[in-house]
């Protein structure tokens, strides 16, 4: 299979997770007869300062030619004091908004070797298997009118029809790859945008009579994902309660280092990113972890492409090192072996069993 794919490696520790990434996607274009055309782009504050500007065109034009969106991070101080207001997440945003990428997509799975790291009691985190569906391009971050006066402040919480069912769909066709459970998480006891939400959802399982569907508030879901996060296989839910209960369940696994995330529409095109932001003071220090831009990569293979097969074979292969005891400096305990990026990097590539350098892809700069 022949794919193209935009890789914008943005700011901080960005470049040196998008370059793992890359790598072990040399290894399965060459173990799984692909060819990935890969071609990079500038955002965020690397944009900013080359071009002025947070997602220029350019970046626009090459993902508008690609078939997916692998991006690294964007962000740091050195932009926070920006005179011109021009942020680099702005980017971020706006390529979300550009491409309609209105389903966010955040896997939260428990890695036995990083057990010790959660907050939570072992055999409370041991259990958790869950995907959040978030709905990304509408709700009170993007509802009109939104203004502030010396008084007063007002956001508006907008949901059309069209959009919570093309987000519930979404969870739907997702818990049908998985174990078939979709909460839908709302605030429907005071919100009339969260009575129409459960309308829908309500509507929309008529269609798919082989999953289980259940309604939680907010509050409520927000405590069992503390205590009984075992409980849950795919949850969906609006923007800012997905913004919200997504941060929280990140920390069940221990460390952001090893989320993954994804962003998409309808037709399978998607932007996929690691969790984590650009941790400016550590970057070109070799101590950035590159698990979860992989794992992003996986995903990837997997919405995007169909490539399933190849997706778990990247994983196996992150958690296979885990295993075998191998962290970044994030993650290693006493006594355990602390790798570099690099380092680690080449250990997941050994793991696949097949050389870390493919003629099989092609490299460009934009």
């Amino acid at each position: 299979m022949e794919k193209r794919v935009a890789v914008l490696p943005g700011d901080g520790i960005g470049p040196e997770v998008t370059a793992a990434a890359v790598r072990v996607l040399e290894v399965i274009a060459r173990r799984f007869n692909h060819t990935f055309h890969i071609e990079f782009g500038a955002i965020g504050g690397e944009a900013i300062d080359k071009f002025n500007d947070p997602l220029p065109e350019d970046t626009i034009k090459l993902c508008e030619e690609s078939d997916a969106v692998l991006l690294g991070a964007v962000g740091g101080p050195k932009w926070d004091q920006n005179p011109s207001a021009l942020r680099p997440e702005k980017g971020l945003l706006a390529i979300r908004k550009k491409f309609d990428l209105f389903a966010n997509l955040r896997p939260v799975a428990a890695v036995p070797a990083l057990l010790h790291a959660s907050p939570l009691k072992e055999e409370v985190a041991k259990e958790v298997d869950m995907m959040i569906v978030r709905e990304l391009t509408s709700g009170l971050y993007f509802g009109q009118p939104s203004r502030r006066t010396e008084k007063s402040a007002v956001d508006s919480l907008v949901y059309t029809r069209e959009e919570i069912e093309r987000i519930v769909d979404k969870a739907f066709e997702l818990a049908r790859l998985r174990k078939g459970k979709v909460t839908s998480v709302d605030k429907a006891n005071v919100l009339e945008s969260s009575k129409l939400w459960r309308e829908i959802v309500e509507e929309k399982k008529k269609e798919y009579p082989d999953i289980e569907v259940e309604h939680a508030l907010v509050d409520s879901c927000a405590m069992k994902l503390i205590t009984n996060p075992g409980a849950y296989d795919v949850i969906v839910t609006e923007n800012m309660f997905g913004d919200i209960l997504s941060d929280e369940a990140s920390v069940i696994t221990g460390s952001l280092g090893v989320m993954p995330s994804a962003s998409v529409r309808s037709d399978g095109f998607g932007l996929y990113e690691p969790v984590h932001g650009s941790a400016p003071e550590i970057a070109g220090l070799g101590l950035a972890n590159p698990a979860a831009a992989i794992l992003s990569a996986a995903m990837m293979l997997k919405y995007s492409f169909g490539m399933e097969t190849e997706a778990a074979e990247i994983e196996r292969a992150v958690n296979a090192v885990f295993e075998e005891g191998s962290f970044t400096a994030d993650l290693a305990g006493p006594g355990q072996r602390v790798l570099s990026t690099k380092e680690w990097t080449d250990t997941v590539i050994n793991e696949l069993d097949v050389q870390s350098v493919s003629d099989s892809i092609m490299l460009s700069y934009v």
